[in-house]
């Protein structure tokens, strides 16, 4: 029999892996810390109880996810005062899937055991579009047996699932993804301004580059949408930017600079600033705009 779960954290990324967890045959409870918020619908929708708060949600539940913003927000969703550390059944599965960064989720992880709780760190990659249809990429920290009492859940919201060490090694690799993530769409935004200051169909660069070498998940998945000025935010700009931060807090006890991190970092505030601040809800594909603004 499935394990009871709790999930919390019903945003664009938590409302649809929530969706597929129940799809494939889990009991959920849910919880959003904003009750009204549209993409409650998506989870209330596939069968998900949506809980009035984390209390109700994670008390009866063997595995709880989070999924929230910042290290703050996991901060006071697992450990505040009406955190899950207060409800949850001694020997429960916490497993955080926001991204925190490698030394948050060691020491969440940490205070989390002192509860008599378990603890994963399991951020993920793969954008809106994969928490949708169910092929996200998992990287998880934590111990083995976790990650094996954990990997039917992984299963129903991923399609690449990888433990990738103890607690804190799943952030780890997340923001090398992320590195990876802001460094595409730099390359991504300059060669579709390439295509357009030649007089060619940008079109042409997404069909006929996915197919070579500089073929990526970015060409393919956000290269038609900037051809098509659709700069809906499947991830934020003031998510990466936090993303970003958490790049260059790892990197400061480091010699030698990250000057990648640092151009996408510069692009990515440019387009954050526009509109009286406004741009940092458009999605990462936006970036364009600060080549367009030049």
């Amino acid at each position: 029999m499935n394990p009871k779960i709790a999930f919390l954290g019903l945003g664009v990324m938590g409302a649809p892996m929530t969706a597929n967890l129940v799809r494939k045959g889990f009991s959920v409870s849910a919880w959003n810390r904003t009750p009204n918020r549209p993409t409650i619908a998506i989870a209330a929708d596939a069968g998900a109880t949506i809980a009035a708060s984390i209390r109700e949600a994670v008390e009866s539940a063997e595995i709880i996810f989070t999924c929230v913003g910042d290290v703050t927000d996991v901060e006071a969703v697992i450990l505040g005062s009406e955190g899950v550390v207060r409800y949850a059944q001694p020997g429960a599965l916490i497993v955080d899937m926001s991204t925190i960064g490698s030394n948050a989720a060691r020491q969440i992880g940490m205070e989390v055991q002192k509860h008599r709780l378990r603890f994963l760190d399991a951020p993920v990659s793969g954008g809106d579009i994969g928490a949708h249809k169910g092929t996200l990429t998992i990287m998880v920290g934590g111990e083995p047996k976790d990650f094996e009492k954990c990997k039917p859940a992984f299963a129903a919201m991923g399609k690449t699932v990888r433990l990738c060490g103890p607690i804190g090694s799943g952030q780890a690799v997340k923001l090398c993804n992320q590195i990876l993530a802001a460094m595409h769409m730099v390359a991504l935004c300059e060669a579709l301004e390439m295509a357009k200051r030649q007089g060619i169909d940008p079109n042409l660069i997404v069909e006929v580059c996915s197919t070579g070498a500089a073929g990526s998940w970015a060409l393919a998945n956000l290269g038609p949408k900037i051809i098509a000025s659709d700069l809906a935010p499947g991830f934020a700009i003031r998510h990466i930017l936090k993303d970003l931060r958490l790049v260059k807090e790892t990197m400061q006890s480091w010699q030698g600079q990250f000057p990648g991190v640092e151009l996408a970092n510069h692009l990515f505030k440019i387009v954050s600033e526009l509109d009286g601040g406004k741009g940092e809800a458009l999605g990462t594909q936006a970036m364009i705009r600060a080549y367009e603004t030049r």
